[in-house]
């Protein structure tokens, strides 16, 4: 297929069903690598997952096609009506101000990652960021966040810094917990609800996978409670 010809990534929920890929977005594993202090370090590339062009990802963790949907979202009676707020980002998030960097974090796409956690936390890093090591460290954690939840500003440009990444999907594991996590979604894609509504694109937010978010699409930490595993 041409250039012209290929479809933009799109992500579109069904009513009460998956997540439906367009656009051959690629599709990856992606495992949470724990560190001394027992907390989320890094990420770590998993396997490379075949898929068609279009594809369907499960949305009530049920599927025992995972992370493809099987239809066992009609047999079950999944609920799937998205809760979230229609708000932008900003529109929710707390501010901290740095030395040399500004934090924003937003309660409403926190999916529990925890690579803002440690010691020194993320804030403690933004707060010291006057020494190199210390805004690294802080643009490290945010930058890590799946969800976006987390994100450092340059308090000279006064621009986010996000990760560099091209359109793609992680379904990330956790494998120290033994829970599998969301649907990562990275490089801007656009989420469409079933209504029609598209959500605010951003580099990158997590869906849920396991049903049981409070917070659909999105993820909220659901599966951590419930111990969600795929079995992919």
């Amino acid at each position: 297929m041409s250039d012209a010809k290929k479809k933009a990534p799109k992500i579109e929920v069904r009513k009460n069903g998956p997540y439906l890929v367009s656009g051959n977005v690629p599709l990856t594993e992606e495992r949470m690598v724990i560190g001394p202090d027992g907390e989320p370090e890094r990420w770590e590339r998993g396997r490379a997952i075949a898929h068609e062009e279009c594809y369907c990802l499960c949305r009530c963790g049920a599927s025992k096609t995972n992370p493809f949907c099987d239809g066992t979202h009609a047999e079950i009676g999944f609920d799937g009506a998205e809760t979230a707020k229609r708000d932008d980002y900003l529109e929710n998030a707390e501010w901290s101000a740095g030395a040399e960097l500004d934090l924003t974090w937003s309660k409403e796409y926190c999916a529990i990652a925890r690579f803002c956690h440690g010691s020194p936390d993320a804030w403690e890093c933004a707060e010291g960021s006057a020494d190199p090591e210390a805004k690294s460290r802080a643009i490290a954690k945010a930058c890590a966040c799946p969800s976006g939840s987390l994100v450092a500003w340059d308090k000279e440009t006064g621009k986010p810094i996000e990760p560099s990444c091209e359109p793609s999907i992680g379904l990330v594991e956790n494998t120290a917990a033994g829970t599998s996590g969301p649907v990562w979604v990275r490089g801007g894609i656009p989420v469409v609800a079933v209504d029609g509504f598209e959500y605010e694109v951003r580099k990158r937010v997590t869906l849920c996978r396991c049903g049981a978010s409070k917070n659909k699409p999105f993820c909220d930490g659901a599966h951590l409670a419930i111990g969600f595993k795929s079995g992919q």
